[in-house]
């Protein structure tokens, strides 16, 4: 579905965001993981010695504009386009609002939100140039619902969310389209860790009787990136098993 196109995949070491990566691998694309740190890149390439050339690896600092600037022109100059950015990269947070910092509110709004606008950016200007492309951002069911702490996390959904349905308006006459994926509870690492009756006891509230995979919030980024979705921009797509419908 995306063969022959080139992505960037940011937080592409594990969970969701190599999920994506994989997926995307298998439909014919080009692929450029980003990471925080070389180890956990360079891992993670190890997992994909299979695709050869078509997948490489870079770990900016997504804080920084220069650095995002220079790795997003790497993947470029190797490949000779960026079509598609996963902007995936991301924490969460359970504090209490009466124990909540400063610091830590900062520190998620920063990489939940900043980031994604320089990712986002970077990425725009090269699309731009080239005659459009496809930004994906991962927002959340809790953007929408909330959840009972960790109001960071929520509240910086909440504004990628909003980043989507302006961007998706101003860009458009550039041939850029900009959705986001908002995925419901999934099997990641965290999850992974839970007792199974925890695990048993979240799915029976959500009406497809299950948590997601990996691959099912994949698919929802494999399908937006693609030109089956050519006509679609502006929307946050809930794959949540109809958990809050």
């Amino acid at each position: 579905m995306v063969k022959g196109k080139t992505a960037i995949v940011t937080g592409g070491t594990r969970g969701i965001g190599f999920s994506i990566v994989k997926t995307y691998l298998d439909n014919g694309a080009n692929v450029a993981l980003l990471g925080s740190r070389k180890d956990s890149v360079d891992a993670a390439l190890a997992k994909l010695t299979e695709y050869g050339d078509r997948v490489m690896g870079l770990w900016p600092d997504l804080l920084n504009p220069e650095e995002v600037k220079r790795d997003f022109e790497a993947v470029r100059a190797k490949y000779g386009r960026v079509d598609i950015l996963a902007n995936n990269a991301g924490i969460s947070s359970k504090t209490s609002f009466y124990d909540y910092t400063l610091d830590e509110f900062k520190k998620v709004m920063d990489l939940n939100v900043t980031a994604v606008f320089i990712c986002a950016q970077a990425a725009a200007r090269i699309m731009k140039e080239q005659g459009g492309g496809v930004i994906i951002n991962t927002s959340s069911m809790v953007g929408e619902y909330g959840q009972p702490s960790g109001c960071s996390y929520p509240a910086s959904k909440f504004a990628v969310n909003g980043l989507v349905k302006s961007l998706s308006r101003e860009l458009a006459k550039d041939g850029i389209r900009v959705n986001a994926v908002a995925p419901g509870v999934t099997r990641t690492d965290m999850l992974a860790n839970l007792p199974k009756e925890m695990v048993d006891r979240v799915s029976a509230g959500i009406p497809l009787g299950r948590v997601g995979e990996p691959e099912d919030i994949a698919h929802a980024y494999l399908y937006l990136a693609s030109d089956e979705a050519s006509y679609v921009t502006g929307l946050v797509l809930k794959v949540d098993g109809g958990a809050r419908t």
